[in-house]
């Protein structure tokens, strides 16, 4: 099976012209050593990642709000303590982020996201058998680097490695799968607790991670590819190139990816407690956060039919406005809350696509994983550290602030990409823009 990739040009700015299929030791699905394996299909290639996405974000991100409860009551430990160890593995991640980039620049996906799976095998059990907070906090530790080497940003890279600026129907894909993860091991989670107990739930996660998830990643993921024509870089004692342009357009992108975060923090950790002063019942209150899930899938879903008729700047600025207006629905009043909440979660589902394309978008493919784990830092910081404020918010005085907080960020991130829009007027269109519409 032959494959094209495409190659940027040296400015920075994407280009649409296609290499001339590469020589087997460079195509996707050649290992370094020369062998002759063909190129795993794409479906194969995000279908693996897929798999792997909804058992990292299971396991770690929406784990413990299922598992902590119990946790407490065995250990005695406080729950604020065992809730806050998801900051802790978030913090952990983006620090370790731009590292993770250049790794991926330097050795491939295949390898950093195979070293996640058993990271994120060992802070399971690490956090499974903890006898002390500490050893607890440990584990966590360990599962922040998975983290920032296993989700979604780490996946995005590897596929702009394998795909070069055709990588964007695959990330839109493999965030169709992502969008699972909570439907998926939600229920197996509360499964499992309620068979075996919440150290064994552990020690099963990672168990799938470690016999499932890595010799997937091991046999599908392409080893090492190197985009022809492409000079090897250390990327490690090379600093990343970019203009005065370029710089002002990671900055502002690195804005809104933080703004999103602190969001999307805000709304999973504190929804119920915001909304628990519209005097709804507990079983309205669920009702209403269930409606995120679905309205995140079918936003994706209407993206990917749209098969990429507009460029991902577009998909960025639909997905803030429906935030947006989503998040000031919110703050006026019960009777929009339902419509609020699936214009916020279609937004919000949209926005995971924009995140990995827009780096494409603007910066290529060659630089994509190095810029991915810098964009990464900001957002994890402000996902781990803005719901634990707004808790002391939410303590003193009550849900309103809160949501107002909300729709100021929903607007304030509208603003950001406005200012983005402007910097494209700065230079002529690229062939990227002639060619999807800009």
């Amino acid at each position: 099976m032959t494959h094209t990739v495409a190659s940027d040009n040296s400015a920075g700015s994407p280009d649409q012209a296609e290499l001339s299929a590469l020589p087997k030791t460079a195509q996707p699905g050649t290992s370094q050593t020369g062998s002759q394996n063909l190129q795993p299909q794409k479906r194969w290639i995000v279908s693996a990642l897929g798999v792997m996405q909804i058992f990292a974000w299971g396991s770690t991100f929406y784990l413990p709000a299922i598992l902590a409860p119990s946790i407490a009551e065995e250990t005695g430990w406080p729950l604020v303590w065992i809730i806050g160890s998801l900051s802790i593995g978030l913090i952990v991640a983006g620090l370790v982020s731009p590292t993770v980039g250049n790794r991926i620049d330097k050795k491939g996906g295949r390898w950093v996201l195979t070293l996640s799976c058993a990271l994120l095998s060992i802070g399971l059990v690490i956090t499974g058998l903890s006898t002390s907070l500490w050893m607890y906090f440990a584990g966590w530790l360990i599962l922040g680097i998975g983290m920032g080497s296993g989700l979604y940003d780490a996946a995005f890279a590897t596929l702009a490695q394998i795909y070069g600026l055709r990588a964007r129907s695959a990330i839109t894909t493999l965030t169709l799968w992502g969008g699972f993860s909570s439907t998926v091991c939600w229920p197996l989670s509360v499964w499992m607790l309620g068979l075996f107990g919440w150290r064994a739930t552990c020690l099963i996660y990672a168990g799938i991670l470690l016999l499932v998830c890595l010799p997937l990643i091991r046999k599908v993921l392409p080893a090492r590819v190197r985009i022809a024509n492409r000079p090897r870089v250390n990327s490690k004692k090379t600093p990343l190139q970019l203009s005065d342009l370029e710089r002002k357009q990671m900055r502002l992108l690195s804005c809104s990816l933080m703004i999103a975060g602190a969001i999307g923090a805000l709304v999973s950790v504190h929804l119920l407690l915001v909304l628990s002063g519209r005097g709804l019942s507990i079983e309205q209150m669920v009702a209403l956060g269930a409606l995120i899930g679905p309205a995140q899938v079918a936003g994706r879903l209407l993206e990917a039919a749209n098969k990429e008729r507009h460029h991902a700047l577009w998909t960025l600025t639909m997905s803030v406005s429906l935030t947006a207006v989503g998040l000031l629905l919110l703050a006026t009043g019960f009777e929009l809350t339902a419509w609020a909440i699936i214009l916020y979660g279609a937004g919000n589902g949209i926005f995971s696509i924009a995140k990995g394309a827009m780096p494409l978008f603007l910066f290529g493919s060659d630089r994509y994983a190095r810029i991915m784990g810098r964009l990464a830092l900001p957002s994890l910081l402000a996902q781990a550290l803005v719901p634990a404020l707004v808790a002391w918010l939410l303590a003193g005085f009550g849900p309103l602030p809160t949501l107002v907080l909300l729709a100021a960020l929903g607007l304030a991130n509208i603003v950001v990409v406005v200012l983005i829009w402007r910097t494209r007027l700065q230079y002529a269109p690229s062939a990227t823009d002639r060619n999807t519409g800009a």
